[in-house]
C-alpha cells in the first residue's frame, strides 16, 4: 500500500564506454512509482462519499495526502473537522487502495461540487484545471504576518542539503519531489516525498494537521523545486511564515507572499539566495 518505488527493464547506452564507445547493457532500472489516488469526502451515515479530488501520487501517506488537500483547499480548519479518515479498497485488481474516504464531523459542511473548479490535479501541477486565479485565492485563518520568526542566512544555506539527505526514495529513482518542515535551529521535523511537488506539500501539512501542529508558527517549508502560488497558498493555509525553494518561484508566488506577509526564498542553492519577501526575517 505505501509502494513508492518499482523495479523495470531497461536498455543501458553508455556512448563513453571503452571499445568502440557504444556499450549496450539489459539490467533493472528503479522508478518511481505513479498512481492515481481519489479523495472521498462527506458526511457520516449510509452511503458513499462524493469524489472530490483524484491526484497523481506516489502511494504512501495517503491520509496526510488527503487530510492536507482539504486543509490547503480550505474545506476544513484543523483534525477536528475529520471524523474519521480511512483508505478504501477501490476496484481494481489486484487492490491498490487508490481511494480515501473522509467522514466529515458533524457541523462541518460538505464541499459544494462548483463547474468553475476541477479538482483532477496531476503530479505536475495542482492548480491545473480551476478556472481562474480567483477561484484558488483561498483565505488563511492564520497571520503569518506577524511571526516573529528570523533565521540566518547561514542556516538557510544548510537546509537543503539536510532535505537531500533525508530522500531515500530519490536516491534510487531520482525521479521523486520532497518537502521538509524544519524548526528555527535547523532540525528536520518531516520529510515527505512525491512525483508532485503539491502532493509533498500536502503530506507534510497534512501530518501537521493530524498531529494538531497547526498553525506552524515559527517554521520554514524547504521544496525541492519551484515555488508556484500553489505551494506558497499551502504554505500560508498552514500558517507556515518561510517558504524556501531549491529553484525559481513564479510572479504569482512572490506576489501571494507578499499580500500573506510571508518570507519567500527561491534558488537556494549553496552559498546563495534569492529573497524575493519577507527579508527582515532573514538575518546576516
Amino acid at each position: 500500500m505505501g509502494r513508492a518505488t518499482d523495479r523495470r527493464g531497461v536498455l543501458r547506452i553508455d556512448l563513453d564506454a571503452a571499445g568502440d564507445g557504444r556499450e549496450r547493457i539489459r539490467r533493472q532500472d528503479t522508478l518511481a512509482v505513479e498512481e492515481p489516488l481519489e479523495i472521498r469526502v462527506g458526511a457520516a451515515g449510509p452511503g458513499r462519499r462524493r469524489p472530490l479530488a483524484v491526484t497523481m501520487r506516489t502511494p504512501g501517506d495517503d491520509l496526510d495526502l488527503a487530510i492536507g488537500f482539504l486543509l490547503t483547499e480550505g474545506l476544513i480548519r484543523s483534525a477536528e473537522d475529520v471524523h474519521t479518515a480511512q483508505l478504501c479498497a477501490g476496484a481494481e485488481t489486484p487492490n491498490t487502495y487508490n481511494v480515501v474516504d473522509v467522514v466529515l464531523s458533524p457541523g462541518v459542511p460538505e464541499p459544494v461540487t462548483d463547474p468553475a473548479r476541477n479538482f483532477y490535479t496531476t503530479s505536475s501541477c495542482g492548480v491545473c484545471g480551476k478556472a481562474s486565479i480567483d477561484s484558488v485565492r483561498t483565505r488563511s485563518q492564520f497571520a503569518v504576518r506577524d511571526d516573529p520568526l528570523v533565521v540566518t542566512a547561514d542556516l538557510l544555506a544548510g537546509l537543503p542539503d539536510r532535505l537531500r539527505a533525508a530522500q531515500r526514495a530519490f536516491d534510487r529513482t531520482g525521479g521523486l519531489h520532497a518537502a521538509g518542515l524544519f524548526t528555527p535551529d535547523g532540525e528536520l521535523v518531516v520529510l515527505r516525498e512525491d512525483v508532485g511537488r503539491h502532493n509533498a506539500v500536502d503530506k507534510v501539512l497534512g501530518w501537521a494537521t493530524r498531529e494538531e501542529r497547526l498553525p506552524l508558527a515559527g517554521h520554514v517549508l524547504l521544496v525541492s523545486g519551484r515555488a508556484s502560488f500553489e505551494l506558497t497558498q499551502k504554505a500560508w493555509m498552514a500558517g507556515v511564515p518561510l517558504l524556501a525553494a531549491v529553484s525559481a518561484p513564479s510572479t504569482l508566488a512572490v506576489e501571494l507572499a507578499e499580500e500573506a506577509g510571508m518570507t519567500l526564498v527561491g534558488f537556494l542553492r549553496g552559498p546563495t539566495m534569492n529573497v524575493y519577501t519577507g527579508a527582515a526575517r532573514v538575518g546576516g
